[in-house]
């Protein structure tokens, strides 16, 4: 019989904001460990997401100030610059399949929000 090993990773979770900070339907960045989060409010579907803010399209960080919206049942934001579409759940881009951002998990409690790294 073979013995199968899972392997687990410690999540760390970093205080990143107010609930209040960002904005209903749309994103903030913030700094954890040197690197640039978004953080989105997906207020229609009740919905928070995390991924890295830089698009690697072009290395713009600006994903924070992308637009949010679905395809289909899928949350995504588009770049404001070149309007790559990334899914917010897995982070691979809808529009094209060379490109994927980081997703990270999030949890909002008592009015702040978290960020698992």
């Amino acid at each position: 019989m073979e013995s199968i090993v899972i392997e687990r990773e410690e999540i760390t979770w970093h205080l990143a904001c107010h609930v209040a900070d960002v904005p209903a339907d749309g994103g903030a960045c913030v700094l954890i460990e040197d690197r640039q989060i978004a953080i989105f409010n997906y207020a229609r579907r009740g919905e928070w997401y995390a991924t890295d803010n830089e698009c690697p399209h072009r290395q713009q960080t600006a994903l924070a100030r992308g637009m949010i919206g679905s395809q289909g049942d899928e949350p995504k934001v588009a770049c404001p610059f070149h309007k790559k579409t990334f899914s917010l759940k897995t982070g691979q881009c809808l529009t094209d399949a060379e490109y994927r951002i980081r997703t990270y998990p999030i949890r909002v409690e008592a009015g702040l929000v978290y960020i698992g790294l």
